[in-house]
């Protein structure tokens, strides 16, 4: 594929979990979360997003949170569940987002903070309108969704590649992508 090919990467935090005696990774969905999740999938498909591909941590939050929203898409991405998007670090986000196949334009993470909201901060070198400030702004909560454009390829995603074109968060007003 040629390197003009314009690709589209969206981040989404899991949605609130509960916090209860289990181990971290085993954490489920709170309420809340479980009403957020398939808000953030209706957004989703009202933007047009279709993912080629989700890949999601093996968290019970995040697992939880992904059926909930994909349930809402008009067609269900190939999804691969992600040990390294378990508490992963920026770098280890681009590192995994630099294995994705050139065959993929449109690729969904499903991960935690502060990575989902680190990755989105580092890649976005621009933004439509205030996007990024209310991004930065809003902390990135819970059951949030960053959508970024970038032209090449996912071998060359690395901090300031990419442009912010869409940000929702729970209980602000979002903008969709262009």
């Amino acid at each position: 594929m040629s390197a003009e090919i314009t690709r589209r990467l969206i981040l989404m935090r899991h949605g609130k979990s509960e916090w209860s005696d289990v181990d971290d990774h085993e954490r489920p969905l709170a309420e809340l979360g479980r009403k957020d999740a398939p808000v953030a999938g209706k957004w989703l498909a009202g933007a047009g997003i279709a993912p080629d591909l989700a890949l999601c941590s093996t968290a019970a939050r995040c697992r939880e949170t992904w059926k909930l929203a994909v349930a809402e898409l008009p067609q269900r991405p190939r999804t691969v569940y992600e040990d390294r998007l378990y508490e992963a670090s920026v770098g280890e986000l681009i590192a995994v987002l630099n294995e994705a196949s050139d065959e993929l334009t449109d690729l969904l993470l499903v991960g935690h903070n502060p990575g989902m909201h680190g990755l989105a901060d580092a890649l976005a070198g621009e933004s439509e309108g205030d996007l990024l400030a209310r991004m930065n702004r809003s902390g990135f909560p819970t059951t949030s969704v960053a959508v970024l454009t970038f032209q090449g390829s996912w071998k060359a995603v690395e901090h300031g590649i990419a442009r912010l074109v869409g940000f929702r968060a729970p209980e602000r007003v979002s903008s969709r992508p262009k």
